[in-house]
């Protein structure tokens, strides 16, 4: 269940609780008339089934409320209601199903943006990871792609297809981009260091790595690997089942693939930073396309699910 707090100006809120009270999947209505000072208007509360959220949501937004007054939604971890255990079980479909547009659109802006802590972890993670490909340790790989923050520009990307949101693609794409660009140009110089002072050499590089040496011979299974992980990172976004985020996150190699191509250019190894290139764009690419194509086939599956419910009204 999810609690939806409204602030509504007082001409709104009759239209806004008919809305609530003409959805499927409602309980707990409360009306508190002028309780609301900023905004002033009057303060409406709801509980609402995830899976008839995002409906209400989407007909409490053409009422203009998100820019005349307020909507707050927060999940429930425990209700203790047999109001609320009926108001589920009338709803349309499954809770864990259920994709709140307007949720994932918030989610993947704010892991999308270019900040000071995105680019710290992505550093983190590729020098994590040139450590793992010189020293061939396939602890410190697995740590590095754990760390790495990169699905959430590819995320977003896919959601910015999905909601032709360009602002959200452009954004995404500059965190993607920019992020990559600032972690390698680091593990360059990281490896440069560790040559210096003989932690890194080339022959290490460039020895038998049964390991990791994969992270520079991309294959079709590669990509296929991408596509499913891709597809599953955004079904644990829609769902919020963040431990399986983070199975997706050691499943691709991303971060891996970068900081061998950063440290095989610090020795000017043209085969291994090639190799590690296409590596990175392959696994890219099928995160981006499979994400996307999830977040389509959902959306297909909610509007007929939609369809369905109105028609069971309206009988």
């Amino acid at each position: 269940m999810l609690h939806l707090r409204l602030i509504t100006p007082t001409g709104q809120t009759a239209e806004a609780v008919r809305l609530i009270e003409g959805t499927v999947g409602t309980t707990h209505l409360v009306v508190i008339p002028g309780a609301a000072r900023n905004p002033a208007g009057d303060v409406v509360m709801c509980d609402v089934a995830r899976e008839a959220a995002d409906e209400l949501l989407s007909a409490l937004q053409e009422l203009g409320l998100e820019s005349t007054g307020s909507i707050a939604v927060e999940n429930i971890d425990l209700s203790l209601s047999r109001r609320a255990d009926k108001a589920e079980a009338e709803a349309p479909g499954e809770g864990a199903d259920a994709v709140l547009w307007e949720h994932l659109t918030e989610a993947t802006h704010e892991e999308s943006t270019l900040s000071i802590t995105y680019l710290a972890f992505i550093t983190l993670a590729t020098v994590i990871a040139a450590c793992g490909v010189v020293l061939d340790n396939a602890i410190l790989i697995v740590g590095a792609m754990a760390v790495g923050p990169e699905f959430g520009p590819l995320a977003g990307i896919g959601t910015a297809l999905v909601q032709r949101a360009p602002r959200l693609a452009l954004r995404s794409l500059t965190a993607l981009l920019a992020g990559f660009a600032v972690a390698m140009a680091v593990t360059v110089g990281f490896s440069l260091f560790m040559d210096a002072v003989g932690l890194f050499s080339e022959e290490q590089l460039e020895g038998a790595r049964p390991n990791t040496g994969f992270v520079y011979a991309p294959d079709w299974f590669s990509f296929v690997v991408a596509v499913l992980a891709g597809a599953a990172g955004t079904l644990s976004l829609t769902s919020a089942k963040s431990g399986a985020l983070v199975g997706v996150a050691i499943s691709v190699t991303t971060v891996p693939a970068a900081a061998n191509a950063a440290v095989a250019l610090s020795y000017g190894d043209t085969g291994q930073t090639w190799g590690s290139t296409k590596q990175l764009l392959l696994n890219l690419l099928g995160i981006v396309v499979a994400g996307t194509i999830t977040l389509l086939a959902q959306k297909w599956i909610w509007s007929k699910q939609r369809e369905r419910s109105l028609k069971a009204r309206r009988l």
